[in-house]
């Protein structure tokens, strides 16, 4: 790890953890406790407000915070790799999304010539292309808590009327999962977005009920991983 890479991470570590010894710092970078004094000693010196001394413990003093878009190279390769599956696999407008924030955060690197997000080679791909476009209705029903009504086929072809409460979108290699209330079962559910032969907006919403909201449908532990298994 390059040493500058290392001091913003420093930062980060002494930011969010509180007072922080300096063998727990060299443990976590994998570094000499008397390479953690030495960088220390270069924060404090370039002004940071760093508390503290060897053998005490180091504590940043609360109200600093590194200047917006500072990003480390492995940060950068996440957020490309990231931003590639979206303009891939995304419908058309999060696609569009995804590419408009690649250029924005590229514009504002503080060392664009050598912090690469735009023509990063990092790629992502998926074998059944970008989301079908009732993704983008979907999206739109979570965020905005709409029911929607959906004709729904079950993996034994059997189709079904529901309305449901939509909650969160899982993507997977082969597929999109969306979770939701179901109220024809009264019970969570997670549909496969292959299966569904029809779907609107209710023009309804719904409140952010504890017993039935996404928190309530995690600590269930009724979300499979393999697609298949899914049964609605």
């Amino acid at each position: 790890m390059r040493r500058a890479e290392r001091l913003f991470r420093l930062v980060n570590e002494l930011r969010s953890r509180g007072v922080c010894r300096a063998e727990d710092l060299a443990t976590y970078f994998e570094i000499s406790v008397r390479t953690v004094y030495r960088d220390i000693a270069v924060l404090q010196g370039s002004g940071l407000p760093i508390e503290g001394e060897a053998g005490v413990g180091y504590l940043l003093r609360p109200g600093f915070d590194l200047p917006a878009m500072t990003f480390t190279f492995e940060q950068l390769d996440a957020l490309a790799m990231g931003l590639s599956f979206v303009e891939v696999a995304g419908d058309t407008s999060l696609a569009e999304a995804a590419r408009e924030v690649r250029g924005k955060i590229q514009a504002s690197l503080p060392d664009p010539d050598t912090r690469k997000l735009e023509n990063a080679p990092l790629f992502a791909s998926r074998r059944d292309g970008p989301a079908l476009p009732s993704m983008k209705l979907i999206r739109r029903a979570v965020r905005a808590r709409n029911i929607l009504h959906l004709v729904y086929e079950d993996s034994a072809g059997t189709k079904s009327v529901r309305r449901v409460r939509p909650l969160a979108i899982w993507a997977f290699t082969d597929g999109w999962l969306f979770a939701a209330w179901c109220e024809l079962r009264n019970d969570f559910r997670a549909f496969r977005l292959d299966r569904i032969t029809k779907i609107d907006e209710t023009g309804d919403q719904f409140p952010d009920d504890p017993s039935q909201n996404l928190k309530a449908y995690l600590a269930t532990k009724i979300f499979a991983v393999e697609m298949r298994s899914q049964k609605a």
